[in-house]
C-alpha cells in the first residue's frame, strides 16, 4: 500500500499539555501531515502558539482555537484531559472528524478501537475507519509494553503476567504531582493505573487471563519502566526469548508508516540496562528497550521493558495510529 500523495492537514486538540506539545514538535517534518489548527482551553484561546510552548517551528504563528470551535481538519490529535476528552472527541466525531486520541475518556468503550498497531491493526480496518470515529491509544504502559510482548504472543503464546512499574512523573503532567512529593521518593500507588493497564493488555490481546499488576511513581523526568513476569507455552529458553525479541519487525502495512521504527525493540545485555536516562529516546521514543532477560523460578522468564512515555506512550503512539488510519483509508478508496 502506497503513502499518501498529498500532504492532510490536522488539528491538535489539547495542544499546550505535555502531550500536545510533543504532536507539535512530532508534525513538525512529518511527510504525510501537516498542522493547521490547533485546540487548547478558552485560556489559551486567542494566543500564538509559539507564545504558550517551547519549540513550536513553523507552527508558532497558529492562534489557538478554544475546544468546540469549528475546524476544517479531516484528521484530529486529541491530547485533551479526561472530562474535555469526553465531550469534545464525541463533539468533533458527530462533525465528521476523525479523532485519534491519547485520552483515557473512551478506551473502555468495545465500540471504540484501542489500537497498538504492531499487535492488534485489524481491529482498526475491521472497523472500517472514516470519518465520524474515535480511535485510541492505551495506556502509556501498555502502548510500549505491548511492543515488547507481541513477539512472544505470536511465537509462543502468554499463559500468565505479572508486571512491577516504575514510572517517571511526566505521567502525571505538568501539575500531577508536587516537588516534596517526589523528590528523593518513591510514591507506590496510582489512582486507577494497575487497573487500567491490566484491563487494556488484555483487551489489546485478546487473552482470557487478567494480568497481575503493581505501579510506582518515581523520580525520574521521562520514561516508564517495568519489571515483567511471563509464563509462556512451552517454557522456550532465555537464548530463545531473547533472539525473538531482537528479531521482530513491525508487519505490513506497519512498516511503511513515517512514525514506525523498522527495529521497534532493542535487546540490551548489560545487566544494568535499560536506564531511563541513556535509553528512552530510542529511534526518536518510539522504540522499546528489553534487558535483564532471564529464567524466572515462578513463572518461564523475566526482564525489564523501558518506553518513552511522552512518545511511544502517548503522542507517537497516537500519531502512529493516525497513519494507519489514513492509509487504511486509502486503501479504500484506491
Amino acid at each position: 500500500m502506497s503513502a499518501p500523495t498529498e500532504r492532510t492537514g490536522v488539528a491538535i486538540l489539547g495542544a499546550t499539555g505535555l502531550v500536545g506539545e510533543r504532536l507539535v514538535s512530532l508534525l513538525q517534518d512529518h511527510p504525510w501531515f501537516r498542522l493547521e489548527e490547533v485546540v487548547a482551553s478558552d485560556a489559551s484561546a486567542g494566543l500564538r502558539l509559539g507564545d504558550l510552548i517551547e519549540g513550536a517551528g513553523p507552527s508558532a504563528d497558529l492562534e489557538v482555537q478554544s475546544c468546540g470551535s469549528e475546524l476544517e481538519s479531516s484528521v484530529l490529535l486529541s491530547a485533551l484531559p479526561g472530562e474535555a476528552a469526553l465531550e469534545f472527541e464525541a463533539l468533533y466525531t458527530r462533525r465528521g472528524h476523525l479523532v485519534c486520541s491519547n485520552a483515557a475518556a473512551y478506551r473502555d468503550d468495545p465500540s471504540v478501537p484501542l489500537v497498538v498497531p504492531e499487535v492488534n491493526s485489524e481491529s482498526l480496518s475491521e472497523s472500517a475507519p472514516s470519518v465520524g470515529r474515535i480511535v485510541t491509544n492505551p495506556n502509556c504502559v501498555v502502548s510500549g509494553l505491548a511492543v515488547a510482548l507481541v513477539p512472544l504472543q505470536a511465537r509462543f503464546g502468554i499463559t500468565g503476567l505479572t508486571v512491577v512499574t516504575l514510572q517517571a512523573l511526566s505521567g502525571a503532567g505538568r501539575r500531577g504531582l508536587g516537588a516534596w512529593d517526589t523528590q528523593a521518593n518513591v510514591i507506590p500507588h496510582i489512582d486507577g493505573e494497575a487497573e487500567k493497564i491490566g484491563r487494556e493488555l488484555r483487551r489489546v490481546f485478546g487473552w482470557t487471563f487478567l494480568p497481575s499488576v503493581r505501579v510506582n511513581r518515581v523520580p525520574v523526568i521521562e520514561g516508564h519502566l517495568a519489571t515483567v513476569f511471563l509464563k509462556l507455552d512451552g517454557q522456550p529458553a532465555v537464548d530463545e526469548v531473547a533472539e525473538v525479541l531482537a528479531d521482530f519487525r513491525p508487519p505490513p502495512p506497519i512498516a511503511d508508516l513515517p512514525s514506525s521504527p523498522p527495529r521497534p525493540i532493542r535487546v540490551m545485555h548489560p545487566p544494568d540496562r535499560p536506564q531511563p536516562r541513556l535509553d528512552a529516546g530510542l529511534s526518536g521514543g518510539m522504540g522499546v528497550s528489553v534487558g535483564g532477560i532471564r529464567a524466572d523460578s515462578a513463572y518461564d522468564v523475566s526482564f525489564s521493558v523501558l518506553s518513552h512515555n511522552l512518545v511511544r506512550g502517548a503522542a507517537g503512539a497516537c500519531l502512529l495510529n493516525a497513519e494507519l488510519a489514513v492509509q487504511l483509508q486509502r486503501g479504500v478508496r484506491s
